[in-house]
């Protein structure tokens, strides 16, 4: 017999009933023998599922442990160095200052005077570049929020009760953000 009629002859088994009822023992050894087959090749799967997913999992826990790594490095070094645009433009005030004390012993009394004025203002203006503004709040109404009593006095009118009359240490805000409260004295 040649391969065709092999083929032909147990597909004329599989549709002849009468064949297929004569042993119905081997039938159901077929069936279970198909069934677990199929179990086993679905439990390969699901192995391999498992696996897969498992192997994701791994992956997303490494990525994003490493982002957090990164980002603490990153926050680390941004903290090390957020003063250092300030830093570098105070820099040349302080180079004048330096000369300017070299040149104390030699200077009169109204040069010194005009070159600490001048440093006073370089150091002003550079830090009003990087976003500090003074709070002079004389006159202004005390508000507790925005300001430190340190004395009080009795108003000499009804008008100038809560009123701030003197400042005994200027205040400061670093973009719009109180940095240090105006130590004030306060009528009441």
């Amino acid at each position: 017999m040649n391969k065709e009629e092999i083929d032909n002859e147990k597909y004329n088994n599989n549709m002849d009933p009468d064949k297929n009822m004569e042993n119905p023992e081997e039938t159901m050894d077929k069936t279970e023998e198909v069934a677990e087959n199929t179990t086993a090749s679905n439990e390969k799967t699901a192995e391999e599922k498992y696996a897969e997913l498992y192997d994701n999992y791994l992956r997303l826990f490494s990525e994003f442990d490493n982002f957090r790594k990164r980002s603490m490095k990153e926050r680390s070094e941004l903290i090390k160095t957020a003063g250092n645009d300030v830093i570098k433009s105070v820099l040349p005030a302080i180079d004048d200052l330096e000369r300017a004390i070299k040149n104390f012993d030699t200077a009169d009394k109204e040069t010194l005077q005009q070159g600490i004025q001048l440093l006073y203002s370089k150091i002003k203006n550079i830090l009003g570049e990087k976003g500090l503004v003074e709070m002079n709040p004389v006159g202004e109404k005390f508000d507790a929020d925005q300001h430190e009593a340190i004395t009080q006095l009795p108003a000499p009118g009804e008008k100038e009760k809560g009123q701030i009359l003197d400042v005994i240490e200027k205040g400061y805000k670093l973009n719009e953000v109180i940095i240090r409260y105006p130590k004030v004295v306060v009528y009441i």
